[in-house]
């Protein structure tokens, strides 16, 4: 098989003179630095949702050591989640490009035979298995999440965690073995011949440089129609975004939204005046508050945006309504809050219920919002009451709310 140029074992398959080490070098080393963002940014991420604090707010069960959490996730600066996450989904679209352009520029290795001639070439090997499997299962997990098409089986959070660790192992792995050669191919005035470099190339049809430029312009082009779902004035932009159009309706309420009120359930009865209680709970028992006995409560505002894991965000938003910490004070805690348990009316879906750190709830900027840019909040904005608190992920603002439950989690 090795020898009939037909089969892809062949050596004389694979014709292309863009190949060598040199083009592979600069595809790795942009991989090198894009890859290690993309993984300290989706470490922050998980940091974000305080994982430890309850089991709601983790879903990725049995992690084990997997799941270390170095610090309590912070409200100051209030657009920190917004940037984080908006680097990482946004720089895992521009990389595509790269990343395919590196597999292209490997593939025949993944066809040499005999499969292992060491040891230390039968590890190899299996790293660069594990490297592209994990490679392609994340980018494409990743991107199916933004555009929210769940087509695999089981949780995302659970699958992308998983195998962002695998991935990460065979990545770092591999960079260890490689690394070295990488930086010599990219010094040497002369490329040095190895396995990359087809031994009957074809005639070139475009120089290596020019390759890199192409590929240099795919990414750029995904780019830029990636990140204006980051950016009220650009999200028209964002083609490839699943919150690239226009802003759902006009006016006050005007703005991203990512869970309808129909879809998470809602039952219009039960949002209305005569019907809705909010249930507070803490230290000195319950209370239920009508919105119309909210409303009389001391209302305070804050300009805060909304960001979200799929990558997209608001601006700031003006929201008015009660602090977390006085509706503390309420049941109990005069002094400094506990962390809070809050509760939905959304049906079914994940994070319909979610809690919060004592840090988020103290902070005089967390609200139990009513109104947002001078009106009440729409139905798909959480009607009658939800939650807004600097820097937190989009799904731990949660909407609709029921119930609130003050106390150490």
């Amino acid at each position: 098989m090795r020898d009939d140029p037909r089969l892809p074992f062949s050596p004389r398959f694979w014709r292309s003179p863009l190949r060598g080490p040199w083009f592979t070098s600069v595809l790795g080393l942009v991989l090198l630095v894009g890859i290690t963002v993309l993984f300290v940014t989706g470490l922050v991420s998980y940091a974000a949702y305080n994982p430890d604090l309850s089991p709601v707010n983790d879903k990725t069960p049995d992690k084990g050591v997997l799941g270390f959490y170095l610090f309590a996730w912070p409200t100051d600066p209030p657009w920190l989640y917004r940037l984080t996450q908006g680097v990482h989904v946004t720089l895992g679209v521009t990389l595509v490009p790269v990343l395919l352009a590196k597999l292209w520029s490997v593939v025949p290795r993944l066809f040499a035979l005999p499969p292992a001639r060491s040891l230390t070439h039968a590890l190899e090997r299996l790293s660069l298995v594990l490297l592209v499997g994990g490679g392609l299962f994340e980018f494409v997990t990743g991107i199916l999440n933004v555009q929210l098409d769940y087509v695999f089986p089981g949780s995302f959070y659970t699958l992308h965690f998983y195998g962002a660790w695998v991935f990460f192992a065979a990545f770092v792995a591999h960079v260890l073995l490689k690394a070295p050669t990488a930086l010599r191919n990219l010094r040497q005035s002369r490329e040095e011949r190895n396995d990359l470099v087809s031994p009957a190339p074809a005639e070139p049809t475009v120089s290596r440089r020019g390759a890199l430029w192409f590929v240099g312009g795919g990414s750029l082009l995904l780019f830029s129609t990636t990140v204006g779902q980051s950016f009220d004035g650009l999200r028209r932009t964002a083609l490839l975004a699943p919150h690239g159009g226009a802003d759902p309706g006009t006016g006050p309420n005007g703005f991203q939204i990512n869970k309808t009120a129909a879809y998470a359930g809602i039952d219009p009865a039960e949002t209305g005046q005569d019907a809705w209680r909010l249930v507070v709970t803490g230290r000195t028992g319950t209370v239920r508050l009508s919105r119309a006995q909210l409303t009389e409560l001391p209302l305070h505002s804050s300009a805060l945006p909304i960001a979200c894991v799929e990558g997209w965000s608001t601006s700031d938003q003006w929201w008015r309504g009660i602090r977390l910490r006085d509706l503390a004070a309420l049941v109990g805690y005069d002094g400094d809050p506990p962390d809070l348990f809050v509760e939905s009316l959304q049906r079914h879906g994940a994070f319909r219920r979610a809690a919060l750190r004592a840090n988020q709830v103290a902070d005089p900027r967390s609200l139990l919002a009513l109104y947002v840019n001078g009106e009440e909040l729409s139905p798909d904005h959480g009607h009658p009451a939800r939650i807004i608190v600097p820097a937190a992920p989009g799904v731990l603002n949660t909407k609709w709310v029921a119930r609130l439950t003050f106390g150490d989690l």
